[in-house]
């Protein structure tokens, strides 16, 4: 069997640098061996890989689409369209020794899917296949071929090598401090010396723990390369005891979890932290408990506060995360349950507290507690990691993207500890949602081929192998800041976020009073308002609310969706400057100023920019969402008097975009963001038990006193 392997295997995969599996291509497709937990080990040959063996690529698509890939002529075009509508686009060159001869590939950019996966082509053949993803490559290339590929990157003398095995020391019920147990795996790397003690990776999910090694995690890889690996069922999950209450206990059992890896006889004491989305919040929140073991985080697109992000995102409630809700209703997560087609029904279930029971047939506690604190009280406090930027002091790599509906979570990270002078910190802003790194278009907005990277693996291995191992590799040197240019298509740096060179400019709200739709008479401008000038007037019903543009099941909140046809509705104000007679570029947060006033008790105020092009698409970049009662706190609500001025000021998501020559910047006010929040009912009332609507009349005011405006972060030019 060695020998066939050795004479005939076509492809190796390699796993974030790892070589993890042999391939050899047959008229009945792959025949292939799996590494084993052993430092050198091999399962025997088998034919056609399962799913149980959790490779990344699809191997069986990639069967059938190879004769195809090796006959298609490369060369004759910028542009390749295949036979099933895979269409690619030339990327780069790469260079390399074959055989002692200098040979040059093209790397090939797949366009317009999810998980694309790119192809390195020499002399018309396909010599490897890209998959990258948030933090994880995957690698399929012809022996010989490897330096073709990111795999040669992970030569590199400074990076942990992959020279362990991986030992499974089983489950572990770890008991918190009131007495919950908390079910965790280790996994530790075997052929290290006898006693010696080792650095820690903490996985810590409401997904389900790693548990096995076939399909189970790619967090795996640093036990190959000597690190500990604790994967651990957050409470309420899976076979962890307690009562799911996301984001309520994370700082107490982050810390305690800390303590008793340090305790272990195999820890060194050090603990680094990884994961996305919640796998994010649960870093913040353990490092807001201020535990010493916790020495570096990689937090990908992780999940903010609680009335900054979710549930409770500007003091409203967020429907946009009910397909989560609906996902995490049982113990174990059921994805399915987010996918549905009556989300319209769904959305007009009222009173909002009975949403799970008319919608699943059953209550959901969490949903239930959320609804019993209508503001930011004690029990929301429990969640906000924020409130103790004091104890926070761990070298973090944060990673998140334009597009994320987490995305504030990252802002808030980063503001949080830049206000307390935090060192080595590095930030990442892609043109991501919130499955980053996994596409290069978002709702048929397309960027650069560059929209997916190659080297995000690489960079959080070195930045545990800096702090964890204290590996001198200067991960932590260089520009702090990496961000993408929408428009432009080009990576950029910065030490600062926002970048040192913007200047925070106003741009006016202007109009006669008739700002209603695209078609009226709403201007945007740097010009201040020097006159009196009539509010514009609208009406907002809840039960009609303006749409925010999102697929509920896609459980994606932020997408940059075209409002070309939501800015035509009658209760949209809308904002626009002329045709720019020359590029305008902007990298930051947006903040908007507000004069409005209202018929109601409560309603709520929603500001977004747009990029409209030549033919009036309208491209959302940002928006900001603020519900009334909070616009002086969140922990102290103030009603409003019916007809009186207010003002807001509204933080609003963060990008990096460049307005092209002939484009015109956009902002739009509305009151409704139907999918993203339920609506207020304009009554004042309880929104949890709330049955009552009330149509509310809406005014936006723009005059001398009252200067409604955006702050746009506007870049100017480096200088020298």
């Amino acid at each position: 069997m060695e020998s066939l392997v050795s004479q005939e295997q076509t492809y190796k995969l390699y796993e974030s640098g790892i070589h993890l599996a042999d391939f050899y291509l047959r008229d009945t497709g792959w025949l292939h061996r799996r590494r084993t937990l052993e430092v050198d080990g091999w399962t025997e040959l088998t034919d056609l890989p399962t799913e149980k063996h959790g490779y990344s690529l699809p191997m069986e698509s990639i069967a059938e689409r190879l004769e195809e890939w090796n006959a298609t002529d490369w060369d004759s075009s910028d542009e390749v369209v295949t036979s099933w509508g895979g269409h690619y686009s030339r990327y780069f060159q790469v260079s390399s020794l074959v055989e002692g001869v200098e040979k040059t590939a093209w790397v090939w950019a797949l366009r317009d899917e999810k998980l694309p996966i790119d192809l390195v082509v020499l002399d018309q053949k396909i010599v490897a296949l890209l998959l990258s993803g948030r933090g994880e490559s995957t690698i399929l290339v012809k022996p010989g071929y490897e330096d073709f590929t990111p795999v040669s990157d992970w030569k590199d003398p400074l990076l942990s090598q992959a020279e362990y095995g991986v030992v499974r020391l089983g489950r572990h019920d770890v008991p918190m401090r009131d007495g919950i147990k908390l079910a965790t795996e280790v996994w530790l790397p075997s052929g290290i010396t006898e006693g010696s003690q080792v650095p820690t990776i903490l996985v810590r999910t409401p997904y389900g723990r790693v548990t096995e090694h076939l399909g189970g995690s790619p967090w795996l890889r640093f036990v190959r390369r000597g690190y500990a690996l604790v994967s651990q069922d957050t409470r309420g999950r899976e076979d962890s005891e307690g009562e799911w209450l996301p984001c309520a206990n994370e700082m107490e059992d982050g810390d305690d979890t800390l303590n008793w890896i340090a305790a272990q006889p195999w820890s060194n004491g050090k603990v680094g932290m990884i994961g996305g989305s919640y796998g994010g919040y649960v870093q913040w929140a353990a490092a807001a408990s201020g535990n010493p073991h916790l020495q570096a985080l990689v937090s990908y697109v992780t999940a903010g506060t609680p009335f900054v992000d979710l549930p409770r995102k500007g003091g409203t409630i967020l429907s946009g995360t009910l397909a989560w809700a609906f996902a995490m209703a049982d113990r174990q997560k059921n994805f399915e349950a987010a996918i549905r087609d009556d989300w319209d029904e769904v959305l007009a279930i009222r009173p909002l507290l009975d949403i799970p029971t008319k919608a699943l047939g059953k209550e959901v506690h969490f949903w239930k507690e959320w609804m019993s604190h209508c503001d930011n009280d004690d029990f929301w406090a429990r969640a906000d990691w924020s409130l103790y930027g004091e104890k926070v002091n761990v070298p973090a790599l944060l990673i998140s993207g334009w597009y994320d509906d987490n995305g504030a979570g990252t802002t808030e990270a980063w503001e949080m500890c830049e206000k307390h002078g935090r060192e080595n910190l590095k930030l990442i802003f892609g043109p991501w949602y919130h499955q980053a790194n996994t596409t290069r278009s978002i709702h048929n907005v397309q960027f650069g081929n560059n929209a997916i990277r190659y080297d995000l693996d690489i960079l959080q291995q070195r930045w545990f192998d800096r702090f964890l191992k204290g590996i001198e590799n200067t991960v932590e040197q260089g520009p702090r800041v990496q961000y993408y240019m929408v428009g432009e298509d080009e990576w950029k740096t910065s030490e600062n976020w926002p970048p040192q060179e913007v200047v925070y400019t106003p741009f006016y709200l202007h109009s006669g009073g008739q700002a209603r739709t695209s078609k009226g008479d709403g201007l945007l401008t740097l010009k201040e308002v020097a006159e009196t000038q009539p509010p514009d007037t609208y009406q907002f019903d809840p039960q009609d609310a303006a749409p925010f543009l999102i697929d509920m099941s896609e459980n994606e909140c932020s997408v940059p969706e075209n409002y070309r046809d939501v800015e035509l509705r009658d209760d949209v104000l809308v904002y626009t400057t002329p045709p720019l007679e020359e590029e305008l570029v902007i990298a930051g947060d947006i903040y908007a100023v507000l004069y409005a006033a209202s018929s109601a008790r409560d309603t709520d105020w929603l500001v977004r920019l747009t990029d409209v092009d030549e033919e009036g698409n309208s491209i959302r970049l940002s928006d900001g969402l603020i519900r009334a009662r909070y616009r002086h706190s969140t922990y102290q609500p103030e009603l409003l008097e019916p007809g009186k001025i207010e003002r807001y000021e509204i933080k609003m998501t963060k990008i990096a975009n460049t307005f092209k020559k002939g484009h015109r910047m956009r902002v739009s006010v509305t009151s409704g963001a139907k999918n993203l929040a339920f609506p207020n009912h304009n009554t004042g009332n309880d929104p949890a038990t709330d049955t009552t609507f009330i149509v509310a009349t809406q005014q936006v005011f723009h005059d001398a006193e009252h200067p409604s405006h955006v702050k746009l972060p506007v870049l100017l030019p480096k200088q020298g």
